[in-house]
């Protein structure tokens, strides 16, 4: 499941409503992203990301295609906002929920490291020293390279 939206989300709220009463699960994963200051001349006071609509519900569902293809889930939750967001904020979840837990953290991180190289948002920061667009990180870019690889899967554990 998928949503993009300005509004705030409750982890707890949406984790159960994502799992429900599926007695099938045996691990579920959350990931929460917060607008951080950052280290660099003055920090961070403020994010606005800015996405198109079509372009970004359609990287989304083939990111979460691709992990429910390459995980054995049971269930999995992007919530990606966008808008001004303040310091401390937050600005993604992930849930994914699975028979064992190797399914689940791998699909977790692979979605988070895909959602920061993928996922067509744009980033301003708000900073001392004026804004500024977001570039790409080649960190972020590393993460996501290793989900090229053969996929790897936990079942039975």
């Amino acid at each position: 499941m998928i949503r993009v939206q300005t509004e705030d989300f409750d982890v707890g709220a949406e984790l159960r409503a994502l799992i429900g009463a599926n007695h099938a699960i045996g691990g579920v994963v959350t990931f929460t992203g917060v607008v951080r200051a950052s280290a660099d001349d003055g920090g961070v006071s403020a994010m606005t990301l800015e996405h198109y609509p079509a372009m970004t519900r359609r990287e989304l569902d083939k990111i979460e295609r691709t992990a429910n293809q390459r995980w054995n889930l049971e269930a999995s939750l992007i919530i990606h906002r966008h808008g001004r967001l303040e310091l401390g904020e937050q600005i993604v979840l992930v849930i994914t929920a699975a028979a064992h837990r190797g399914d689940a953290f791998a699909a977790s991180e692979f979605l988070i490291d895909w959602l920061k190289t993928s996922a067509p948002f744009w980033k301003l920061e708000e900073t001392a020293g004026g804004d500024r667009w977001v570039a790409a990180r080649a960190a972020d870019d590393e993460a996501a390279a290793r989900w090229t690889e053969k996929p790897e899967t936990t079942r039975g554990e």
